[in-house]
């Protein structure tokens, strides 16, 4: 294979495909087997509770419908609204539990050496501590929906400027089909050094914030999804010239943000620049998926339908505002955004966005939901992972030492993405027994049980011994709370009394 080519990665089926073990699993509880009678009778033990599936709403790492703050034009404008109040309306948004915001690299930055944020950016991380909702974002490195570019003015007389060979036809009246469509010399030592910049100023700044969900690549081409659609060439002359500099883009920003998840783009290498490698690469290092749209070629539904279990996928999808001249219907009368909805939940996505493409204010959101109310609703009770401990067990409760085995349950559409630790404690401090699930359990089919031992003389129907659980995605834990009908402490756990045996 030709050294240009070395870190390429053919299409292939993701089932199965070989991307290791997955993230690291620490302090691993016993998951079985549980033989209960002789010749091999070790573990296994009598239900003494049990929990159903309940459908409250959970805000929770790792999932969620996802309010867009910006998408591609700035900072949203909608005419008699301060840009805090329409920013403060999609934060209160009642199905959000995450929020997203994709700004111009102009917009962070202004000059070297430091972050200069805009407004917008600005009051949406105050909104994220007043709500309780994490952010994710992708800074974009270039932009066709904008007239001026997406670089910093002091960037742009330095960094050569490629000039896309083609042309891009369309309305005329949208900036994308009105300007000369120019890339960045990605490869430019320059660039470089000021793109490792700015990703160091900001993982400096928010790398294991507690306001932050995730970080969306900011890679090579159009919004930095990897691709210069429907430009056929590329600033790097040969076929995949340009993958040494996306995969030097993607080190960069992993290097940085080793607590927070990075989500990567399954677009397919129309722009031969290197992305099968990238996103190879994304998973093996325990980073996550996205697409920029559910219907998409096969490709993209394959990585995303197919994924490890421990990645996580965000799907993000523009929705009709509710107005009638928005809405599309199929032959069933069935709307289009049922349908979006239906087919996120057929690739078992974790996150979803709530967008009205550039029209972005919650009086679009709120139009629709009154409209069709159900498939949103539903989406909201079953995107991501929700977690119970559907049946509990008690074995050797006879003198021995008592086990407690727990049949861990995932009724949501996505598996964990990352590892499960579970935690059975008292509050005053005398048990404190913790571990993990392999990493992406509980699947969303099928029950994960896994054995936790109470010290000598504990009593498993005490009343006292109490069940949590949290995610650990990089290293960083995460409250997970049991998405069960049953009552919950306030803390999020589970009180294990045996009542309802």
């Amino acid at each position: 294979m030709a050294p240009s080519l070395k870190a390429w990665v053919p299409s292939h089926n993701w089932e199965k495909y070989d991307f290791g073990g997955g993230p690291q699993v620490k302090d691993r509880l016993y998951q079985g087997p549980f033989p209960q009678y002789e010749p091999e009778a070790f573990y296994g033990g009598s239900v003494v509770q049990y929990t159903t599936p309940g459908k409250q709403l959970l805000n929770c790492f790792g999932m969620g419908l996802t309010s867009y703050i910006s998408g591609d034009l700035g900072a949203p404008s909608v005419p008699g609204k301060s840009l805090e109040k329409v920013i403060d309306e999609l934060f209160a948004f009642p199905l959000a539990t995450k929020v997203y915001i994709r700004p111009n690299w102009r917009h962070i930055q202004k000059r070297a050496g430091r972050l200069d944020f805009d407004d917008y950016w600005k009051i949406t991380f105050e909104k994220a501590a007043k709500y309780g909702k994490r952010v994710g974002f992708r800074i974009m490195l270039n932009n066709p929906d904008i007239l001026e570019d997406a670089l910093p003015e002091f960037m742009l007389k330095k960094v050569p400027m490629y000039k896309l060979k083609g042309t891009w036809k369309g309305d005329p009246n949208e900036v994308r089909y009105q300007k000369v469509q120019t890339v960045p010399q990605y490869d430019d030592p320059y660039f470089l050094a000021c793109y490792e910049e700015m990703i160091a100023l900001l993982a400096q700044e928010l790398n294991g914030s507690p306001l932050v969900e995730y970080q969306d690549t900011s890679l090579y081409g159009f919004w930095g999804e990897g691709h210069t659609w429907p430009y056929e060439d590329n600033p790097f002359g040969a076929d995949f010239g340009g993958e040494a500099t996306f995969l030097k883009m993607y080190d960069i920003q992993n290097r940085y943000w080793d607590k927070v998840p990075l989500v990567t783009n399954t677009q397919p290498d129309y722009s031969r620049v290197g992305n099968s490698s990238v996103l190879d690469r994304t998973v093996r290092d325990g980073n996550w998926l996205r697409t920029d749209t559910i219907f998409i070629e096969n490709e993209q539904i394959e990585a995303l339908s197919n994924r490890p279990a421990w990645t996580a996928a965000a799907v993000e999808c523009g929705l009709s505002d509710g107005r009638d001249a928005s809405m599309r219907y199929d032959d069933a009368g069935i709307p289009r955004n049922e349908a979006i909805i239906s087919h996120v939940k057929d690739v078992g996505a974790n996150y979803f966005s709530l967008w009205n493409w550039h029209h972005i204010d919650a009086d679009n959101l709120y139009r629709y939901y009154r409209r069709h109310p159900e498939g949103l609703d539903d989406l909201a009770s079953s995107i991501g992972f929700r977690i119970r401990p559907s049946w509990i067990w008690v074995s050797g409760d006879d003198g021995d030492r008592t086990h407690l085995i727990f049949g861990m349950v995932n009724d949501g559409i996505a598996c964990v993405p990352g590892v499960l630790r579970l935690t059975l404690f008292t509050e005053d401090g005398r048990v404190h027994i913790s571990g993990c699930l392999d990493a992406g359990y509980p699947k969303t089919r099928g029950v994960r049980q896994a054995m936790m031992t109470l010290p000598p003389g504990e009593k498993w129907n005490s009343g006292q011994l109490r069940l949590k659980a949290e995610i650990e995605v990089k290293g960083v834990r995460y409250p997970v709370p049991f998405a069960v009908a049953q009552k919950l402490n306030p803390d999020g756990s589970l009180t294990i009394k045996g009542e309802y045996m």
